[in-house]
Formats: C-alpha cells, structure tokens, sequence
C-alpha cells in the first residue's frame, strides 16, 4: 500500500509538472525584443509562489483510498490475462484521470481573479490625486435645483459608501450654491445625519456655499484640486484648462469634451460599484 501510493504522488507531481511548465510558459513568456531580468525574476518568483501552494494543497489533501477488487469464484485460465490487463488498464486510466483533476483544480484555484476592493477601485480611478472638489446638487444629492433646498435635502444612499471611501485619502471639499441660509443648514443636517462628518474625514468647513452658479468656478480655482465633480456642463468647460481631471455627471456624454474630461451618469457608476446597492 505505502509503495502505491507513493507511486500515485510521484505520478501527480509529474503531471503539476507539466501543468506549472504550460502555464509558466504562456503567461510569463519572454520575446526575443523584450527580455528584461525583471521579467525573468518575475517568473522565477510566480513558479516558486505556485510550488508552495501546490505542496500545502497536497498535505492537507488525504490521498484517496483505492477500492478492492472482489475476487472471482472462477476463471478460465485462458481469458485470466486478458481480464487483468484490463482491468490494470482501466484503473491506470481511473488514477490518471482523477491526478489530472486534481492538479488541474489546484491550478484554477491559485489563477482565479482578486476582486479589488472599493478604497482601490477609487483611488486607481482618482490616480491617487489627493486633493478633489465636487458639487452637492445631482451628485451628492437627491435634489438637483437650488429650489428644492429650501424645503429639504436628501443625501444620496447609492453613493455613500463611495463618498466615505474618498474622504479615506482625498482633501474633499463639498460646494453649491443655496438661494438662503435656511437652506445651507438643512444640506449640512443631511450630511451629518448621513454619517458623513462621523464616519469620513470630512469636516463642515469643508461645506462650501455661493449665491451664484459662477461661485463653484471660483472655489475650485482657488482649492487648485486634482478633480473636480460637476453636473454643470459651462463650469466643466471654464474649469478644463486648469484643473487636471475633471468628472462631469451626466446620462449623456458630450462630442466636444476635453481629454481630461471623463463623463459618468453617476459617481458610484464612475467607480463601478453600482450592483452593491
């Protein structure tokens, strides 16, 4: 029994053999135009990470036991070395299948994607800028007119936990323009109410408010971020020669936007995260 089942061992190990030097081969190949020691130190290290993984799969998996064969009451000697040959045949091809499957499944396991996590989501769409600037109505928002604020001010639930996530890492600056202080008070109960001022880096400071559309234009030149968020298409368009990245929220994408301009119906869109909502 302990021979067999070494032999089992030293076939599969031949077989993940194969399977490691297929795989190395296509996903680390090196073209005669482009090697690089980085490349090969690269592929040198991806083998030894898999080696690992392969040897601590197999000691936690139990070697699978082989049934006995039941003996036969009766045989005529003629046909006995024909049926054992079969049978030594048709097990050599049970044992090979099933060491295939096995190295195979511990291969798919180590190669399955690493979902990224929203804080890198957002900070590789950001290209880790650390300073953003982004209006409240029709993004932040539920409400989209400054009329609305004067009887209430609803914070978006789809794109909190997007918003959270920012103030992580970003200076972020909230702005909008209000018809009365009356209404300025009511979008600031809603952000704290939200969570925002307890649970991110935000800060009511960083709460901006104007009387004039052209107000935002001014706050942003002077805040000099690395994005800036808008609904307002004029603004986008005075605000792209100096402000590197711009993200202009709108369901339709214009045919004359910048390079530095990215269009999105909505933030958490923009990042991705639509479906955990």
């Amino acid at each position: 029994m302990a021979d067999s089942s070494k032999d089992e061992l030293v076939q599969l190990l031949k077989r993940l053999g194969e399977y490691l030097t297929i795989k190395i081969s296509n996903l680390f190949s090196i073209s005669p135009d482009n090697r690089s020691i980085r490349s090969t130190g690269v592929g040198v290290i991806a083998g030894l990470a898999i080696a690992i993984v392969f040897t601590w799969r197999l000691l936690r998996t139990p070697p699978t036991p082989r049934r006995r064969q039941p003996k036969r009451l009766s045989q005529r000697p003629s046909s006995s070395g024909v049926s054992h040959t079969a049978e030594g045949i048709v097990a050599s091809g049970v044992n090979s299948s099933l060491e295939d499957s096995r190295a195979q499944n511990v291969i798919d396991e180590f190669f399955l994607p690493v979902k990224p996590t929203l804080g890198q989501v957002v900070r590789q769409k950001l290209s880790e800028g650390r300073k953003v600037t982004c209006r409240l109505l029709g993004v932040i928002l539920e409400e989209s007119h400054p009329e609305e604020l004067q009887k209430q001010a609803t914070v978006r639930s789809s794109v909190l936990e997007v918003l959270l996530e920012i103030t992580k890492f970003c200076d972020l600056y909230l702005m909008e323009r209000i018809l009365d202080d009356e209404s300025g008070e009511k979008v600031l109960l809603a952000l704290e109410n939200a969570g925002i001022f307890t649970s991110g880096g935000l800060v009511k400071d960083k709460v901006l408010f104007c009387s004039i559309e052209n107000g935002r234009t001014s706050f942003v030149r002077q805040l000099e971020p690395d994005w800036h968020i808008d609904t307002n298409p004029e603004i986008i368009f005075q605000l792209a020669r100096f402000i590197k990245y711009q993200l202009h929220i709108s369901p339709n994408r214009s045919e004359h936007t910048a390079s530095n301009v990215f269009t999105s119906p909505t933030l958490e869109q923009f990042f991705g995260f639509t479906d955990r909502n």
